[in-house]
């Protein structure tokens, strides 16, 4: 794994506090009223539920779904849209399990703040600019290492799948554990401008990409230009990486988000057998 200060030389574990100690019940209030066609996906079968992870500087509660019988499942990080870790995190993991995996879902804004039940976007949008990428990483490596000590996980067999926010961070995590066997991003941002907290986007990192990733994108995305898309395809290709893009047309942000009017059932269940396929394809099964 890539030493953390390459990503945010300012991380400072000492000094933080945990303001999310517990996940949040239900949905988002910011994503309410919830669609009819909301997906639910039962427990039966699975051990699941919330879980407390050791990181760096305390511990951060997560979500995980695994075969109630399964022993050495392979991992799956599931990384939260902006909304956190809330309850369409929590049916992805379950829906995971189902099909044989360990999946985790760590609440990524655990020292920042609990977004769960604001209703302002901007409110969110300020605590989600305070998180730093170097404390992601860790956390995600804590996270691994937590799964690992389970004795129900096969760590050597591990992907990664994000969306929305988290769709931006399987393209760094790819770059950053070189352990990782694929990831699948789900319409993460690709560019942007860097920060303290935030030195570097995909597009800057594609030459220490070691992981093949799938890219799922939306053509009518207005937060994710295709023009963007064409550069991160551009910038693997120049360091000849081993990537793939898909962009379903007349598509908005948040195509798979069931729970949202955004959501596309066409292109949802599509990216999602691409997934899967590509999983294990690159030794995530």
């Amino acid at each position: 794994m890539q030493d953390l200060t390459r990503l945010s030389p300012r991380l400072d574990f000492s000094r933080r506090e945990f303001v999310v100690t517990s996940l949040a019940a239900g949905f988002a209030m910011a994503t309410q009223p919830v669609s009819a066609q909301t997906i639910q996906t039962d427990s039966t079968g699975l051990e699941a539920g919330e879980v407390k992870i050791p990181v760096a500087d305390g511990e951060i509660p997560a979500y995980r779904a695994r075969p109630a019988d399964g022993k050495n499942s392979p991992v799956i990080l599931v990384v939260q849209e902006i909304f956190g870790v809330h309850e369409h995190i929590k049916d992805i993991c379950r829906r995971l399990a189902k099909l044989g995996y360990f999946a985790v879902a760590p609440e990524m804004y655990a020292r920042q703040g609990d977004v769960s039940r604001l209703t302002d976007f901007q409110e969110i949008f300020k605590i989600v600019a305070k998180v730093p990428d170097a404390q992601v990483m860790s956390d995600l490596d804590a996270t691994v290492a937590w799964a690992k000590t389970t004795g129900k996980a096969d760590v050597a067999k591990l992907g990664i799948t994000g969306f929305c926010w988290g769709g931006r961070i399987v393209w760094l995590y790819a770059a950053h554990n070189h352990g990782l066997k694929a990831g699948v991003a789900w319409y993460g941002r690709l560019v942007g401008q860097a920060d303290d907290l935030h030195p570097k986007h995909p597009v800057d990192v594609a030459a220490q990409i070691e992981a093949p990733i799938l890219g799922l994108y939306g053509g009518a995305d207005q937060g994710i230009p295709i023009a963007s898309v064409d550069q991160m395809r551009q910038a693997i290709k120049a360091a000849g990486k081993t990537a793939e893009i898909v962009v379903y047309p007349d598509t908005p942000h948040a195509f798979h988000a069931d729970y949202r009017p955004s959501y596309r059932k066409e292109a949802a269940e599509d990216g999602w057998k691409r997934m899967l396929a590509w999983f294990q394809k690159n030794g995530v099964a």
